[in-house]
């Protein structure tokens, strides 16, 4: 009998290490390091939403915005200030890689965070407003090459940033100088979407998440998206910039990281809510909602993914005369 209890009472505890092992802290947030409406924001809305629908955390996670420098503010102040948080993640994209790649958030580096879970990914795409004269990309590019200074484009990012990079790209792909475009530059996707609707600007770099709200609206054009082929899910209608002529892929990677001092146990609990995540339905129904693709790597996974990226992003940016 007290052998029997003495089993019970080292199952119960072994029960109980397991939960506390797979239990996320009570207060959970997320950082979306721009203004609302854009990329970085429905990266954090897709697991705040799952996460509570799935009841891996009980309170809904805050999400927070920390604008400036297209996630350099966010991601000094990580390390820097809150470097220990073991329930903070902060959201990234392709477009923080290539600012890391740059040296744009400052003495930090790729190597002093922890990256943490992708959540999809994304592709860039070119857009104008419904009522626009450009009908598809080549009605915009033979007008673009004729006379560069007749078309204001818009994106979340300044000179250098993954939105800019495309439309340098566009614009190298017609022989003209990328520095002779009308450029504008936006604190996020957001923001340039809001720019183009009011007729600010004439055509939005971005990706194709963030329009995916819109498009049934009747309010926006997607000229071309940035892939290898057409993308289903009610995109079948969208073409790619290269079957129109324009040899210009950009896939964009979208997930979290958290700070370099978590400890191992905080960090491997996030990972393994991650995964256990990705394979429910709540969760693939909320990335579909946001016009992301299934993309599923974490840990020391994303961390090689992330590290191989930014030096591709380096020699890129080098072509560009924007990094050493």
């Amino acid at each position: 009998m007290k052998r029997t209890s003495l089993t019970t009472l080292a199952a119960a505890l072994v029960l109980a290490s397991i939960s506390q092992a797979t239990t996320l802290p009570e207060r959970t947030e997320c950082i979306a390091p721009a203004k609302p409406g854009g990329g970085f924001d429905l990266t954090c809305k897709l697991v705040q939403i799952s996460m509570l629908e799935t009841k891996e955390i009980e309170k809904p996670m805050r999400v927070t915005y920390m604008p400036g420098g297209i996630g350099a503010v966010a991601y000094n102040a990580i390390v820097a200030q809150r470097p220990a948080e073991p329930g903070t993640i902060v959201a990234f994209s392709g477009g923080s890689l290539l600012n890391l790649a740059q040296g744009k958030f400052g003495r930090y580096n790729e190597n002093d965070v922890r990256w943490l879970a992708s959540i999809g990914s994304d592709y860039g795409m070119i857009a104008v407003r419904e009522d626009s004269p450009y009908k598809n990309l080549k009605d915009l590019m033979d007008v673009f090459k004729k006379d560069p200074n007749s078309i204001v484009f818009g994106a979340g990012g300044s000179i250098g940033s993954q939105d800019w990079m495309k439309t340098a790209l566009l614009a190298k792909e017609i022989e003209v100088d990328p520095r002779k475009m009308r450029y504008v530059a936006f604190e996020g996707g957001g923001e340039t979407l809001t720019a183009l609707l009011g007729n600010h600007i004439q055509v939005m770099s971005g990706d194709m998440s963030e329009m995916a709200p819109y498009l049934n609206e009747g309010k926006i054009r997607v000229l071309a998206i940035y892939a290898d082929k057409r993308l289903g899910e009610g995109l079948e209608n969208i073409p790619t910039a290269k079957e129109q002529g324009y040899d210009i892929v950009w896939p964009i990677i979208r997930g979290f990281y958290m700070g370099p001092k978590v400890s191992d146990e905080d960090y491997n609990q996030w990972i393994e809510t991650f995964k256990k995540l990705q394979q429910t339905d709540e969760f693939k129904k909320q990335r579909e909602l946001r016009g992301l693709f299934e993309y599923n790597i974490s840990g020391p996974e994303l961390d090689r993914y992330v590290k191989k990226e930014i030096e591709q992003y380096r020699e890129q940016a080098r072509s560009f005369g924007l990094a050493k």
